[in-house]
């Protein structure tokens, strides 16, 4: 075997002359082994400082904050609302550290275009040279299987058969490679981690529930004989009907009828608690005026005298505490008076927690029973609020949570409702928040109104057996409409969560949603609406027209607010901030200056505008323990009074003292006092007052009934 030779040695050229380096120079013994163990020498800068040992062991601590120091802490900007210059909490932190600009080119562009185009012309250009290759490889491989078979022909007994060529032809192609399809590479830059994407909210899904169909199960066995017996049974009980028919006369008749009227009205007063059920009730009264008679010559005849002394402050009196252990754990929705007697009132009784709904309960108490209800009404769903007839003081009706109303008849002391919808009729698939009734209609219907979370705002007309419903608009929320398939507008419902008609024009009312947006609606628009507010950051929980003044309403809300509004203008003309959520406003009956909030820290607050436009002018806790939520407040009409709610199942009954209540000036009075109240200066309207004096036309309709008050 020859043996290989060693491999020549390159030579390097260093500048102008050449020199042979050898590969294994610098192995030998002795050269360059003890590099990496030679002594350093530190050279030390001219300008080090020369530090002792305690001074280079001294520690200095340094803290890092996320304050960006490069970012500037007084930048100010006008604000045209508040007409002042205000600081800007927020500036941008970012810091570019490196950008470069990519030569990616898109593939829809026309250069994209031009190289794909090209692509495909080099690739066509190389599959055509390959099929001339296959082509003469097959004229080849013919002409030698043609050979094959003139030697076989020949009679050569040393050739392999024409099998053998073939599964030789066979193994070359095997053994040939093929060239791999080509695959489609995925997009190495559309990569986004798991981590970084936002989180999108889940879809909120809507379900219908439907009333099963009642059902019974039956069973018999069919004979001949059964048949026959049932038939032969028929036969004779229409023959006893007949002859008892031909043996009464028109007397026996009458005498008959009055035997059975005779028998009902024993079986009527067979009870023997129905024939004193007046005289009990009455003696009741009697017990519990005698048992609460110093919450009774309080609610009659005290006035506080220290008011003189408070500088128009006032305080609230806690009369009655209105409690039932059937609503021990459910939190009270709704309040209302009943509109002819001054001492009955409803309360409604649900749950504000979605997640532990129960059942629901409709109590009417009175003032001369403060120990136990008047009526009680139970229901399978929650009650969320309610509301009674003016001109029929004795219907209720009310809004479950369930999504479906249903009206009460107190005449008929039965516990299920007169009226109720259901998912044939049209009832709501979200929680009713809030029902009104109005006016009846041209065919002298009763009617009322209710809204709910799924956006409808529905008018329910009482028939005779039935209730009909109609949709008088939907809310529609603004910037939500998404394009859906084959190019429809798919419109997000708005959430409604509080409504008030027009006290003067019918077909107005205000409606407040979840969004913190209140629109003005009509009667006869339902795709439009009248006018939109951008009212609160949270969802509105009242909307109140001013009972005085037409253009004035006031709303509340989650977001610690309450703001008074002139239905003309966007902007509202006060604001007050309240430090909690308010659950409740209320105008109060006997003055336009005065009303109500309540606020789920427990606290009542009663501001008088006329005293003072900036706080209230009573703010005092109504509940014991802190836990406790306040979510109702309603004056009565007539009397000194208000009652509050909370989510314990209690109602208390709070006296106003007379720094509260303090009644409007007669026109005698105004007139003397109009000329002082223009050298003082007094503010108008716009300017953020609502006083009888600053209002143009504003008329106390209530002077003559609210006389009692002075008693």
């Amino acid at each position: 075997m020859p043996q290989k030779q060693p491999p020549r040695r390159q030579s390097i050229s260093v500048g102008r002359g050449t020199r042979k380096r050898d590969e294994d120079s610098g192995t030998e013994v002795g050269e360059g082994t003890d590099e990496w163990a030679q002594s350093k020498a530190t050279v030390r800068p001219p300008d080090q400082l020369e530090l002792t040992d305690a001074e280079l062991k001294e520690e200095f601590t340094r803290i890092l904050t996320a304050n960006n120091p490069h970012a500037p802490q007084n930048i100010v900007r006008y604000s045209f609302k508040e007409g002042t210059y205000k600081l800007i909490g927020v500036v941008n932190q970012l810091a570019v550290h490196f950008s470069q600009v990519g030569n990616l080119i898109p593939k829809d562009s026309d250069e994209g275009r031009r190289q794909h185009y090209r692509d495909e012309l080099a690739a066509s250009s190389q599959e055509s040279t390959k099929v001339v290759i296959s082509e003469t490889e097959i004229l080849e491989e013919e002409e030698e299987l043609k050979e094959a078979e003139a030697e076989t022909e020949a009679g050569s007994q040393t050739d392999m058969p024409v099998a053998e060529v073939a599964e030789k032809v066979t193994e070359e192609e095997l053994m040939t490679p093929k060239q791999p399809k080509e695959r489609k590479l995925t997009n190495k830059f559309n990569f986004s981690e798991r981590a970084s994407q936002t989180l999108n909210n889940p879809l909120r899904d809507r379900e219908c529930q439907m009333e099963p169909p009642p059902r019974t199960n039956f069973s018999a066995t069919a004979n001949q004989w059964e048949i026959y017996d049932a038939y032969v049974e028929e036969l004779e009980k229409q023959e006893k009907t007949k002859e008892k028919e031909k043996a009464k006369t028109p007397v026996a008749k009458k005498m008959g009828k009055m035997a059975m009227r005779k028998m009902t009205s024993m079986e009527s007063q067979s009870d023997d608690i129905t024939k004193v059920t007046q005289a009990a009730k009455i003696v009741e009264r009697m017990v519990n005026q005698n048992t609460y008679d110093d919450v009774a010559q309080d609610f009659k005849y005290y006035e506080d005298a220290a008011d003189e002394y408070r500088d128009q402050e006032g305080t609230l009196l806690p009369l009655w505490k209105f409690q039932n252990d059937k609503a021990k754990r459910l939190a009270v929705t709704a309040l209302c008076w009943n509109p002819k007697y001054n001492d009955l009132f409803a309360v409604g009784h649900g749950s504000y927690d979605f997640m532990k709904q129960s059942q629901g309960l409709l109590l009417l108490y009175s003032m001369k029973n403060p120990s136990f209800p008047e009526y009680i009404f139970s229901s399978e769903s929650g009650i969320m609020c309610l509301d009674m007839h003016v001109d029929h003081p004795y219907l209720v009706v009310v809004g479950h949570y369930d999504g479906n109303v249903a009206i009460y008849n107190l005449k008929k002391p039965h516990s299920q409702p007169s009226f109720r919808s259901s998912a044939k009729s049209g009832k709501h698939s979200d929680p009713v928040w809030q029902v009104r009734w109005q006016k009846d209609d041209m065919d002298n219907n009763l009617n009322f109104f209710s809204v709910s979370s799924d956006g409808r705002i529905v008018s329910w007309t009482l028939l005779k057996s039935e209730l009909v419903h109609t949709d008088v608009i939907k809310l529609k929320a603004e910037g939500s409409t998404m394009d859906g398939l084959d190019g429809l507008q798919l419109h997000t419902m708005g959430c409604g969560t509080a409504f008030d008609f027009h006290k003067e024009i019918d077909y107005m009312f205000l409606v407040g949603t979840e969004e913190g947006k209140i629109y003005k609606c009509s009667k006869s628009y339902s795709s439009k609406f009248l006018d939109t507010y951008d009212a609160h950051n949270m969802a509105v929980d009242a909307v109140s027209w001013s009972p005085y003044h037409t253009k004035v309403f006031m709303s509340c809300s989650s977001d610690w607010t309450v703001k008074i509004w002139d239905h003309t203008i966007k902007t509202p003309m006060f604001i007050y901030d309240l430090n909690s959520a308010v659950g409740d406003v209320a105008w109060a009956p006997y003055s336009s200056t005065v009303f109500a909030a309540v606020t789920t820290n427990g606290k009542t607050h009663v501001f008088d505008l006329s005293i003072n436009k900036y706080e209230a002018i009573c703010s005092q806790p109504v509940v014991t323990k802190k836990k406790n939520k306040i979510t109702h407040v309603q004056f009565n009409p007539i009397h000194p009074i208000i009652i509050v709610g909370d989510d314990r199942g209690h109602v208390i009954c709070l006296k106003l003292s007379p720094n509260l209540r303090k009644m409007p000036k007669r026109q005698t009075d105004r007139q003397t006092d109009r000329g002082r109240d223009t050298s003082r200066g007094r503010s108008s309207l716009h300017a953020g007052s609502l006083t009888r004096d600053s209002i143009p036309g504003l008329q106390d309709r209530a002077l003559g009934q609210r006389q009692t008050l002075n008693r």
